[in-house]
């Protein structure tokens, strides 16, 4: 059961395409995300990750694209092949393809979106971003909200 969409919080998840391309989420249906690797940052960010929130899921170089959506299925947990235990990794579930990507370039020409962290330090691995934010870039990849129907 997913979780409401009042208590759902959005997030965006960078992998690089070279090491892990998105499509291996889709391929499989549902995976075990390790993407925050040891850097702290992401760690922090991940911790507050909940179970049945969404992810837009992000290119980094050289594509620099968000390509799809994905739903945490599991709260993060540590990771069972790090021995020292330091490291969490998230379950993900393939939710969709976005019908168009959008680039970074997109993202940052959109006043919209102009708060959003991951415009300032596209380093960052795992970021928070509003509900506002969350359906501005829905909409810029051609997901359009219908009345009554939650996004997804």
């Amino acid at each position: 059961m997913s979780t409401p969409t009042a208590q759902r919080h959005y997030w965006i998840f960078t992998a690089d395409p070279h090491h892990y391309h998105w499509d291996t989420l889709f391929v499989k249906g549902k995976e075990m995300w390790h993407g925050a690797a040891s850097k702290p940052d992401a760690i922090r960010a991940l911790k507050q990750v909940r179970k049945g929130d969404r992810v837009l899921c992000y290119h980094s170089a050289p594509e620099r694209t968000l390509y799809s959506i994905a739903e945490i299925t599991r709260d993060p947990y540590p990771d069972p092949h790090d021995r020292k235990e330091k490291n969490l990794v998230a379950d993900l579930r393939a939710f969709e393809k976005l019908p168009r990507q959008v680039t970074l370039a997109e993202l940052r020409a959109n006043p919209a979106l102009k708060k959003m962290k991951l415009l300032k330090n596209v380093r960052l691995i795992v970021t928070m971003i509003s509900d506002t934010e969350y359906q501005e870039i829905l909409r810029m990849a051609g997901i359009i909200a219908t009345p009554g129907i939650p996004l997804p």
